[in-house]
């Protein structure tokens, strides 16, 4: 079975967790990523903890994020603020179909490396540049992280608890949401490329890559009415959709939206369902104590029996240790171990990843620097200057 992007070649800039987890999936649908990292330290992922300790001789500990998010990639070094390494990128980027950046605007341009110089050498190149507020904008040379972007794009406004500042997410979701807005983005840059023969450049940002996830509560500006943070109906407004304690204080989720399922649990709890359970407002509080009264009534595995025996939206809360062995995860072979210079690596298996897949270990830095600047077509002499000089 052929790879569905087997022969796209991406030359990868970024670093830490949005950008090469775009790359990732690129490499996993099959193309060939080329991760450029600068000399010394290399992509400052590698050193977070917790390190996995390596197995094989000269062979550093690496952050376990790292060695999850880059397998299937090979890595080349590169000090771009020097003019041969400057001048050696953009020969490269004429052998390649996508460059993967993740700077702030205008540090390219600074580098002499700029989204026209780039286009210049490969007119067929398409460019996906993933920052946090975009290419222009007042805050476009801003700095942030993703509980700034979630902030500033209201997402997090729509958050709970009521009267209260929004807790952060246990999850990035702004970082992950621009990596997978990057790779649906440059899909349809070459899927375009191949209609015109042209390149182009794919601009994603954080901030807006964020938004499209709290849709249904900007519906409700769209109507006109004034979202409530913790108050409306899936985020914390109904009772008939939350989670509930349990009496071995572990917990379930019921989201029980229609009435066929909210009418089905009711049943089962003996409670007489009305279409006001449907519907925010002061008379969910009590119904909301019910529950949470109902729920410590029976431990975790008895609600889970139950769950079984209908339709009711209703699933345990599990601890991320426990998903290794959930009946559902396994059937859908969503974890793997890969084995590597760092043992066998847990590795996590992307919606889109062929379950049958051979996948190579996360690279070493710099381990493939002669090799892909040879296979770029720079000269033994040019490729002994830059790893050496």
């Amino acid at each position: 079975m052929t790879a569905a992007l087997e022969g796209v070649k991406v030359l990868d800039l970024s670093r830490l967790l949005p950008g090469p987890f775009a790359s990732l999936v690129l490499a996993d649908l099959g193309a060939q990523v080329d991760k450029i990292e600068d000399p010394g330290a290399g992509d400052y992922l590698r050193h977070m903890p917790p390190q996995m300790p390596a197995t094989a001789p000269n062979v550093e500990a690496q952050s376990a994020l790292f060695l999850a998010i880059n397998r299937n990639k090979r890595s080349a070094v590169l000090d771009l603020k020097k003019p041969a390494a400057q001048n050696a990128l953009l020969e490269m980027v004429k052998s390649y179909d996508v460059l993967l950046e993740q700077f702030r605007p205008g540090v390219l341009d600074r580098l002499n490396l700029s989204h026209a110089a780039l286009l210049e050498k490969n007119p067929r190149l398409v460019i996906c540049a993933l920052t946090g507020y975009g290419q222009d904008g007042p805050l476009a040379h801003r700095a942030g992280h993703d509980i700034n972007y979630l902030a500033r794009a209201g997402v997090l406004g729509f958050s709970g608890p009521a009267n209260a500042p929004p807790q952060p997410p246990g999850f990035q979701l702004a970082d992950m949401g621009g990596a997978l807005w990057s790779v649906v983005g440059t899909l349809a840059a070459l899927a375009e490329r191949d209609r015109t023969g042209k390149g182009s450049v794919v601009d994603v940002a954080m901030l807006e890559a964020s938004m499209g996830f709290a849709m249904a509560s900007f519906g409700m500006m769209i109507a006109g009415q004034e979202p409530k943070a913790g108050d409306e109906a899936l985020t914390g407004g109904i009772a008939i959709y939350g989670t509930y304690a349990t009496k071995d204080d572990r917990a379930m989720s019921l989201g029980a939206l229609e009435p066929k399922f909210w009418t089905a649990f009711a049943k089962v709890i003996g409670h007489e369902s009305s279409m006001a359970d449907f519907v925010t407002g002061s008379h969910q509080a009590a119904l909301k104590e019910k529950l949470r009264n109902i729920f410590r009534e029976k431990t975790q595995a008895e609600w889970i029996e139950i769950a079984k025996s209908g339709d009711y939206c209703l699933e345990p809360v599990l601890a991320p240790n426990e998903l290794k062995a959930d009946p559902q995860i396994v059937s859908r072979g969503l974890f793997f171990d890969l084995k590597s210079r760092w043992g066998n690596l847990m590795q996590l298996r992307t919606p889109v990843t062929p379950r049958n897949m051979e996948h190579r270990e996360p690279p070493r830095h710099g381990e493939h620097t002669e090799t892909i600047l040879r296979e770029a077509g720079l000269s033994d002499e040019a490729i002994l200057n830059l790893t050496q000089g």
